[in-house]
């Protein structure tokens, strides 16, 4: 399998403070790697870091074997390769469900808004928001804002999609729906590195699962290892606190 995401050696430091440590871990093409950890373990700032909205304070970020943190690399043509979505859902007030969807791929691709909106259709079609359209994000629930973003997202029809606590935000009676979409995503073979809380949803849609600790990655193996076998006394701590309160 093709290696899509390579990370080598990044650390991050914000001031004097360093926030990811020596990070070394790869993402191949279809795989679907959940990263898990306490708060402020360095997740969310890996997933920035490796699509440039945080820069990296050492290392490598090899895309396709190439560095795309050497100056000759064009940061928004790699940013186009990967589909972001966030805790907030970042959709613009203004627009409505179809012209969310359709204002990046008009702007970023160049392409037509009639093909534009064939595309969103499509996707929004897959993430059960194709008859809200015409609705404005402040009618909408925040299981359904999530679902236009994560639409919004595939309609750029990336190469990698990265999920930062996608679910965070939401009343617990939408996780559910948020979940299901992503699970469809991960069994259509589309690669996926994914930050959450969710346990259960990281043991049954992981090939692989990372848990990282005080910014460095402590343990990564199978979903079946990690949450059946961990070998680490910080990894067996976490989830016995975390499976509990679960």
């Amino acid at each position: 399998m093709e290696t899509i995401i390579e990370i080598k050696h990044v650390n991050k430091y914000f001031g004097s403070h360093e926030v990811l440590k020596d990070i070394d871990f790869s993402v191949k093409k279809g795989e679907v790697v959940t990263i898990i950890g306490s708060s402020g373990s360095g997740k969310s700032t890996l997933l920035r870091c490796i699509n440039l909205l945080e820069k990296p304070s050492g290392g490598e970020i090899m895309y396709k074997g190439e560095n795309i943190l050497d100056e000759k690399h064009d940061i928004f043509t790699y940013r186009r390769k990967l589909g972001m979505v966030f805790q907030q859902f970042n959709l613009f007030n203004n627009h409505n469900v179809l012209s969310n969807c359709v204002v990046g791929q008009v702007k970023v691709l160049k392409r037509s808004k009639d093909e534009a909106e064939k595309v969103a259709m499509k996707y929004l079609k897959i993430v059960g928001m194709d008859k809200y359209v015409n609705a404005r994000p402040n009618q909408l629930s925040g299981g359904q804002k999530q679902r236009v973003a994560i639409a919004r997202a595939l309609s750029m029809e990336p190469d990698v999609m990265l999920f930062d606590e996608p679910t965070s935000a939401l009343d617990p009676e939408m996780v559910g729906e948020v979940l299901k979409v992503m699970k469809q995503l991960a069994e259509s073979g589309l690669t996926m590195l994914i930050v959450t809380h969710e346990m259960e949803f990281a043991k049954e849609v992981s090939d692989r699962v990372v848990f990282m600790d005080k910014g460095v990655i402590a343990e990564e193996g199978s979903p079946e290892q990690i949450f059946n076998h961990p070998t680490q006394e910080r990894t067996r701590e976490f989830l016995k606190r975390t499976l509990r309160s679960s």
